[in-house]
């Protein structure tokens, strides 16, 4: 299986995992307490699926660029992108007048695209873990794999 994996980059980082179709495969977070654990831990992610055909990273700074190189020690393609990348294609100027406004209106919407396109969780996925899937599908949509999942209720 070839995939996408798209992270909220942070040392509470959020994880989104796409199939080559395009859909979401799992989300998560971790919390990872400090730069010299994201460290290893970006590594460890990008060995651990070896089928990893892109990397896509929203953030910027010191922890976008421990992605980054990870993904170059690796030979796989990274686009690094700011939240106003791929907000703008999701949500309403009104639900972005904060940055707790726009995360919370990524996890209603991420439940809701889940629940259209048939895939369920036992729990809803935290922000972090929201917006990686929403990251995962801008690329996705971006790098021809899918088209844009309808978004209106």
């Amino acid at each position: 299986m070839s995939a996408l994996l798209a992270v909220d980059a942070g040392v509470r980082t959020g994880l989104a995992l796409l199939d080559r179709d395009g859909r979401l495969v799992w989300c998560r977070s971790h919390n990872l307490g400090n730069t010299a654990r994201l460290k290893k831990a970006a590594a460890r992610v990008l060995y651990e699926l070896p089928a990893l055909e892109y990397l896509v990273v929203e953030g910027g700074g010191q922890t976008a660029g421990i992605w980054e190189r990870a993904a170059a020690r690796r030979g796989l393609p990274c686009m690094v992108i700011q939240a106003h990348d791929w907000r703008t294609d999701f949500l309403l100027p009104r639900q972005m007048t904060s940055g707790n406004a726009a995360k919370a209106a990524a996890c209603a919407l991420v439940t809701t695209i889940l629940r259209r396109e048939g895939w369920s969780s036992p729990t809803t996925p935290g922000h972090d873990a929201a917006e990686a899937a929403l990251i995962g599908l801008w690329a996705a949509v971006r790098l021809g794999w899918r088209v844009m999942p309808m978004l209106n209720t």
